[in-house]
């Protein structure tokens, strides 16, 4: 009885080491199909959410509670990546979620010699836009003369103001002073910063165009309102072929601890009924991002994640990859 049992159990481990090797082999092969089907120049998103993250500190509502317990690696804060033709990658945005995010896009590239990108570009000194840079600090990865390119309050923020000083000081990162819709070239992508009004307590502000050979997308994570900006955004979602808004919040419904005032953000109620005229074709090339902890879009079951989708519009997510 003793010996049969013994077979028994070897016949089922020997199933279940051939189906964990062949569900290998099917990953394997999945991965190789995805990194086949790779186009560059890319831009993938390497996260949507406010500098905050999700859950966020403090917070003991429903849309925190569960992930204390059970964390989502997929909520990582917002940020773009781009490879380029020659291997060469870049990331907008040093966020918290840094380390992962740089690995992320490094294994997205076709040259995997490149441990660190080829530029970092920043859009504002508010924390989940910038701090990411002390992961290349003494400290961490002790990292040399990594590009960091920002308009002239942040550089002059980053080189004035420890611990940032540092990384300058210490040839971490070299930092680029950028102006206002002066664009850097590299291999086959070209980057623009364009001025955009939002708190400027330490630095101004910008969003970017991110153009390739053949398609661009517009980048814009924070803006006070859409209103309060000199240039009209359905022209200039007209110009590229993919926009990445700022949708922190879907409503003022969401936020009843803080005076949403001192918070200004184009609402995602207030971008729909922006852009309720614009032809399907236009609305398609917009994809919300920099989500606030609080913001039901976030969970794509909810009746508002549904409503914007049914309305013609895309959710950012992470992994999310478009040809440039």
């Amino acid at each position: 009885m003793n010996f049969l049992l013994f077979v028994l159990l070897g016949i089922l481990l020997l199933s279940c080491n051939e189906a964990t090797i062949s569900n290998e082999n099917e990953l394997q092969k999945e991965a190789g199909k995805k990194e086949a089907e790779y186009s560059y120049p890319m831009l993938t998103v390497l996260g949507t959410i406010q500098d905050a993250g999700s859950p966020q500190i403090g917070c003991t509502k429903d849309c925190c509670i569960d992930l204390l317990e059970n964390p989502d690696p997929d909520r990582m804060v917002v940020s773009l990546g781009v490879v380029d033709t020659d291997g060469q990658y870049y990331i907008f945005e040093a966020t918290p979620d840094y380390t992962r995010q740089n690995d992320l896009l490094r294994d997205m590239g076709n040259n995997q010699e490149i441990k660190t990108p080829s530029g970092i570009f920043l859009t504002h000194a508010h924390i989940g836009h910038y701090t990411g840079l002390m992961y290349l600090g003494k400290e961490a990865m002790d990292a040399g003369k990594v590009p960091v390119y920002a308009m002239p309050r942040m550089s002059e923020f980053l080189q004035n103001n420890g611990p940032w000083s540092l990384l300058s000081e210490r040839n971490n990162i070299a930092i680029n002073t950028l102006n206002e819709n002066e664009s850097v070239r590299f291999s086959n992508v070209k980057v623009t910063p364009i001025l955009v009004p939002h708190r400027d307590e330490f630095s101004e502000t910008v969003g970017y165009r991110i153009e390739g050979p053949n398609k661009s997308a517009l980048f814009i994570p924070d803006i006070d309102k859409w209103d309060k900006w000199g240039e009209d955004i359905i022209k200039e979602v007209a110009k590229v072929n993919y926009a990445f808004l700022d949708a922190t919040f879907f409503s003022g419904e969401e936020i009843n601890n803080r005076d949403i005032s001192q918070i200004p953000h184009p609402f995602v109620i207030e971008s729909m009924e922006l852009f309720k005229h614009i032809d399907a074709s236009e609305k398609s090339k917009i994809h919300f991002i920099h989500f606030n902890h609080t913001n039901p879009i976030i969970n794509p079951k909810s009746k508002e994640a549904k409503q914007v989708l049914e309305a013609g519009f895309n959710i950012a997510k992470v992994y999310d990859i478009f040809a440039l």
